[in-house]
Parts: C-alpha cells; structure tokens; sequence
C-alpha cells in the first residue's frame, strides 16, 4: 500500500509518463507507466464507487448560509467502441474524440474558507444532486439559506431550485452580466462615465431602470443578433426574473462573481484531466474526477486510513 499510494499521488496530479519519472527520482525505484495507470485508474474507480451522494437536506440546523456554485468545463473523451462501416476500414480508425462537459460543484459556509467539491459528467440532475451533496457537507441544515451565484446557463438556476426551493436563491454572476451591458451601452454611444453609472444602479438594485434608459436605443427586429447587443442586453434580463439581486447579496457580505468556481476548474479538472494530448474514456474521466475532487476536500489521508483503504487492496 505505501507504495501505491505514491504511485497514485504522482499519478493523480502528473501525466503518467511524468509519474513514473517522478518514482525514479524520489525513491530509487523503476516503475513502468503502465503499472502507474493502472495503480492509479483502479484507486480512482474505487473512489468513485465509494461516493454516496446526500441530497435529502438534514431535518436539523446547520450554518446560517451556505454558498454554492457550479459550473461546466469541457473534457477531452475518446471512444474506442466507432462501428466500422466500410468492409475495408482500418480497424485503428475505430476511435471517435469528441469534447464533453464535466460539472464542477462547490460550497461552504459564509465565512470558511474550505469549500467542499464534488463533480460529474452526468446531466443536469445529477448535476444538481452533487451541488446539494456538497451544500449537506458544507453545513446546510433545515434552517440554512443558500447563496448561489454562477452565469446565466439555465440549467444551473433550474437546478438551484429543484434541490433547494425555497432555502435557495441563485444571482447571475455580475462580470458575466456586464459582458453583455458594455457593448449596449457602447452601442448606444455612451461614455464610460455612463456605463459605470449603470453598474453602479444595478448594484443598487434599479436594473429595471436601466433596462428602462437602454429600451429607448433597441435596435429594430429586422437587426441581426449579432449587431443588436442592446436587444441582447435587455432579452437576457427579462428572461431571467429574480436573478440580479446584487444589492442584497453586497449587503449581506456575499458574492457577486463566480470567479471561485472558474478558478477551481482549473485547479481541481483542467490541471490533471486537460493535460496536451491527453483523451479519456468517459467512465475513467468520471473516475479521476472522484480522485481530484478528494484530494481537493483534504480526504488523502483518511482514504488511505488501514481501516479503509484494506477495502480497495
């Protein structure tokens, strides 16, 4: 065990290429790559066989609020199982590579700097049942309100409401908001001066008096979307009812971006599983965002505790 577990701390972080290197060097010893995917791959299956998702909110308290976030990130797949169709075909040409997305989950309670994260590359629900499992084990009881903040895909406020109803409220994340503020007002021939002036009333809760200044510059129906970011702007509001509370979420001392969870992409998925030239089989992918995502919640040591790890020998 003490050494497959350095062969799957390597592995979980480093190409296996590089893992195999890196035993060399550390401890004198010459381990085939293939012995490091292998080591590796079957303690990530075992992580993610171990996981039992909470998505029954505890009927006791728990912190006050809880922020939560999720986003999608794109993960390379390859799949090895293309039907041959021509009698002639090279049988090495049964690879199909495509890009699918893995949802990152992340929450904690107001004030901690601990997050805890849990990941899939399931569909929306299953989405929804991990940002839940991750709000239970950041603190959410009975009592609990829960902040989230993400940009404005509507599966994510979908699911804010399903496994949260009425203990959550979701906020569009406010850079992605002004992503599309600037160019309306831009186009509307305004200065900076205004356009900080609108970020400023939207964060005093008053977006429908903007939304009110910019109607009178909507370009014509007959204008293409792509050089209509005045109907863009005022289009992506209204269809979003509810989801621009900035000026309660500053009051009470809570984000308004959803930088935490772009920024934990990158560390938890992208740095391991979007490697140059690295592609996954899907159910290996799911696996080694189990691996990622415990080593991300600070359970290294309890995995490889005698009495749990003997499960997986």
């Amino acid at each position: 065990m003490p050494l497959q577990r350095r062969m799957t701390d390597f592995g979980a972080d480093d190409s296996f290429v590089k893992a195999s290197a890196k035993m060399e060097e550390h401890y004198g010893i010459t381990v085939p790559v293939s012995a490091i995917r292998t080591t590796t791959e079957n303690h990530a299956e075992f992580i993610k066989k171990t996981i039992h998702l909470e998505t029954t909110i505890p009927l006791k308290d728990g912190n006050d609020c809880i922020i939560a976030e999720t986003d999608g990130t794109m993960i390379p797949i390859v799949d090895c199982n293309r039907k041959i169709n021509k009698i002639n075909e090279d049988s090495r040409k049964n690879r199909e590579t495509f890009w699918k997305e893995g949802r990152l989950c992340l929450a904690y309670s107001q004030g901690s700097t601990a997050p805890f994260f849990s990941a899939t590359m399931g569909k929306p629900d299953e989405a929804g049942d991990h940002l839940i499992h991750s709000a239970i084990n950041g603190g959410l009881g009975s009592n609990s309100t829960v902040h989230c903040v993400g940009d404005g895909a509507k599966w994510i406020a979908n699911q804010v409401h399903r496994v949260f109803d009425k203990q959550g409220s979701y906020l569009i994340d406010f850079f992605h908001l002004c992503e599309y503020l600037s160019p309306a007002s831009e186009k509307c021939g305004q200065d900076n001066s205004q356009y900080e002036e609108y970020k400023k009333m939207i964060k005093g809760g008053s977006i429908d008096e903007v939304v009110k200044q910019l109607r009178e510059n909507i370009e014509p129906d007959e204008v293409a979307d792509d050089k209509a970011p005045v109907r863009k702007f005022i289009r992506y509001v209204e269809n979003r009812p509810g989801q621009f509370g900035y000026q309660t979420a500053i009051k009470n001392d809570l984000p308004i971006g959803s930088g935490q969870i772009e920024s934990a992409h990158r560390y938890v998925i992208q740095s391991r599983l979007k490697l140059t030239g690295a592609w996954w089989r899907k159910d290996i992918a799911e696996n080694m965002l189990a691996l990622r995502t415990l080593r991300a919640n600070n359970l290294w040591n309890e995995y490889w505790a005698d009495d749990f790890i003997s499960q997986a020998a």
